[in-house]
């Protein structure tokens, strides 16, 4: 009895020496980055990426964007570094970061859900080129991405303290990814759409960091499919029509400011589409855009 409650000691002391080991300082990172990401020898990238990933919510913007965010970005590029487990385990990681704190806003709690979004947008791009997650896991993906862009409650941009915050950008980066995947199925091509619809017309501000540029790029990313429902595209552009309506006859902050975010976005689609290569199908697209912008 004595041996064992003195095994289970030894043990217990172990595991409290284990979490008791500091984490990396910033010059850890910073040497990494500057060596162009190369792992340090006698280093685990799976441990690594699992000690970065848990900085995403870090105040510090050194910590969580300029190191957590560029170095898991090299790594998961990089088809030699981490595992295929530890991708897996990482993409599941983020989807859950997903709804940490959603609801909130004005806390430091969106920076965890952004980030997770930021990271998970280079996940979705590796999975088109070289897939690892399962189509389970990428459908719920899709599912869970454009449910957070509908969600998200904090649209801060850039925070003079906190710098850049950003969800709806990095949710936009994300839809794109998933966009160039060959599993994705006209349903959630049209669901992408209309995440993307709903976040624009129901922020209260116009955004004013970039981030119609980046949901045009997502709109983009899903018309280039061979599969792209025209007609959806035009029954989109429609509902944004019918929602402007009436924004000269009862004008308020809100139908101003999401009229704006529709013209914005038109705007950036129309100049995302014309640097596409050159197909009758994107031609008529760009009609259709320039076509309702010219009767806004």
């Amino acid at each position: 009895m004595l041996r064992n409650v003195v095994s289970i000691a030894i043990v217990l002391l172990a595991m409290l020496a284990v979490t008791a080991q500091p984490q990396h300082d910033k010059e850890f990172w910073r040497t990494i980055l500057k060596q162009h990401a190369v792992v340090p020898e006698h280093e685990s990238a799976d441990a690594l990426a699992h000690e970065l990933s848990a900085t995403l919510a870090s105040p510090d913007p050194e910590v969580r964007d300029d190191l957590a965010y560029s170095i898991l970005a090299t790594w998961i590029h990089r088809g030699n570094v981490l595992s295929t487990p530890t991708l897996i385990s990482l993409t599941d990681e983020w989807r859950a970061n997903l709804k940490s704190g959603l609801g909130e806003t004005g806390t430091d709690s969106v920076l965890k859900r952004s980030f997770s979004a930021l990271c998970l947008s280079e996940m979705a791009r590796r999975e088109a080129k070289a897939p690892f997650m399962g189509p389970e896991r990428y459908h719920s993906l899709v599912a869970e991405a454009t449910s957070y862009l509908r969600q998200e409650r904090d649209l801060r941009g850039y925070d003079a303290k906190l710098h850049w915050i950003h969800a709806t950008a990095h949710t936009a980066d994300l839809l794109a990814a998933l966009g160039e995947s060959p599993q994705l199925s006209k349903e959630e091509a049209d669901s992408i759409l209309q995440a993307i619809q709903f976040r624009l017309s129901t922020a209260t501000e116009v955004f004013t960091q970039g981030e119609q540029d980046r949901l045009a790029i997502a709109v983009v990313s899903v018309m280039r499919r061979k599969d792209f429902d025209a007609s959806a595209f035009g029954s989109w552009l429609a509902r944004l029509q019918d929602e402007d309506r009436d924004v000269w006859t009862a004008t308020t902050p809100e139908s101003l400011a999401r009229y704006q975010n529709h013209n914005y976005l038109l705007e950036a689609l129309t100049v995302r589409i014309v640097m596409e290569p050159d197909s009758t199908r994107m031609a008529d697209y760009r009609q259709q855009v320039v076509k309702l912008l010219r009767t806004r």
